[in-house]
């Protein structure tokens, strides 16, 4: 387990790459079976010309090393903190590469993911969500009685799900030797989880103060299911959010709720983290401490389709402050059955399809030239086969690899185990994910 002055067990880290290369991992080379994950890592294989078979997906490491260093340089200029939404990418070795940045922890929304992230030793993990069931509630409160080191808040939203945390709290036998930290959530009529009303949000901080199982330490919410485009109407209902966040937080310090020194005010997705930042640094009452705290998480990956359109940085900054996709996956053209179609051996069990479509961006040649597509869309995506519609003056071929960029990460890295990080079409290291 980790110890207080580490954010993530390295030996668990470094254990990733003794993993065996098998049928499980798709995309790999057949001839990699048999070694261990850091073994084809060193191999430095070229993924076009030594035997990986499409479809794959491919993280490219300059941009990830951008995005991570370009979002931690823009959390320090503002003063907020940052714990990135772990589930976006559901894997350590990236995890690692943002807390080293600066990350203050790790967010994460269920059982499920938290537990993969305390097997990697997270010492710190915002669960942005409620947590009501006892076998979650007793593994959490025995996690945090082994580990000093160990820092864990939660979501809760009504006095109902305040209740059912204490009563599976108190009958733990022996007690718990640590509260778990409440974070009242904010939410919207017609939303998401979180409290409709002051009133609400009111009574639940005054029943976590009440329980000697927990203690209230923040207010959260999320934004980001409010409005879905960037549009001077959508970003007023943004800033509404985020007043109402900062008038319950100033009530609670008014009611002499919280029971921190520290009170932490947490939103963020990865579509309006500009504007959380600007209210949650903006001048607290005397005597509240706050620590602003964003979780955006897609930044890490960025996309070409949606973030592309939604992020602050694309909607603000040029040149080297933009993010970069770092997403690209590749699959095979196996079929142009006529004019101004060709079919990619790559669908919805290897592409994000879910929020827009798959954008195809260039062909590589099996001589290892690369021509550019130009005005192609992909408009049908099937199980294993995506349509990519040509515009004239495109040359593809059967047999060509198609570069395929991705929207929408979180939908991209569920359905890989295994992803080759490559530099130009060089191999440098891979990626465990874990959904």
């Amino acid at each position: 387990m980790t110890t207080p002055h580490e954010a993530i067990d390295r030996e668990a880290l470094r254990a990733l790459g003794d993993e065996l290369i098998d049928w499980r991992f798709k995309g790999l080379p057949v001839s990699a079976e048999g070694g261990t994950v850091a073994e084809l890592a060193a191999r430095g294989l070229n993924l076009f010309d030594d035997g990986f078979v499409g479809p794959v997906l491919t993280l490219d490491a300059d941009a990830l090393e951008h995005n991570v260093t370009t979002m931690a340089k823009w959390c320090a200029e503002r003063g907020v903190e940052l714990a990135p939404h772990g589930k976006t990418t559901m894997a350590p070795q990236l995890w690692a590469r943002q807390l080293d940045a600066g990350a203050w922890g790790i967010t994460a929304a269920n059982t499920a993911q938290l537990r993969v992230y305390r097997h990697f030793g997270v010492a710190n993990v915002l669960f942005a969500n409620e947590l009501v069931d006892a076998p979650s509630l007793h593994w959490v409160s025995a996690d945090l009685d082994r580990d000093p080191g160990y820092r864990f808040s939660c979501f809760a939203d009504s006095p109902e799900v305040v209740q059912r945390m204490h009563d599976a709290l108190t009958a733990l036998r022996p007690a718990p030797s640590r509260p778990i930290d409440v974070i009242v959530e904010i939410g919207r009529t017609g939303g998401r989880a979180g409290a409709r009303t002051v009133a609400d949000a009111l009574a639940t901080a005054r029943a976590v103060a009440d329980s000697p199982a927990l203690r209230l330490a923040g207010v959260g919410g999320y934004e980001g299911v409010l409005v879905n485009d960037p549009s001077p109407s959508s970003l007023g209902v943004i800033d509404g959010f985020l007043r109402r966040m900062r008038e319950v937080t100033e009530l609670l310090h008014r009611e002499r709720l919280f029971e921190t020194d520290t009170v932490v005010v947490t939103a963020g997705g990865s579509c309006f983290f500009d504007q959380v930042a600007k209210a949650l640094t903006e001048p607290w009452p005397d005597g509240l401490n706050v620590l602003p705290v964003l979780r955006s998480g897609c930044y890490i990956a960025h996309d070409d389709g949606f973030y592309r359109w939604m992020s602050p940085f694309s909607r603000e900054a040029a040149g080297e402050g933009r993010l970069r996709p770092a997403l690209r996956a590749w699959g095979r053209v196996t079929s142009q059955p006529e004019p101004g179609l060709a079919l990619v051996t790559a669908g919805k069990r290897d592409l994000s399809f879910d929020a827009w479509q798959p954008e195809p961006q260039l062909v590589r040649r099996d001589d290892g030239s690369t021509q550019p597509l130009h005005d192609c869309v992909i408009k049908e995506v099937n199980d294993q086969h995506a349509f990519i519609r040509l515009a004239p003056g495109n040359d593809i071929r059967v047999g060509d690899w198609a570069g395929i960029g991705l929207a929408y990460p979180c939908t991209a890295f569920d359905k890989w185990q295994l992803i080759p990080v490559t530099r130009g079409e060089t191999v440098i290291d891979l990626v465990r994910t874990f959904f």
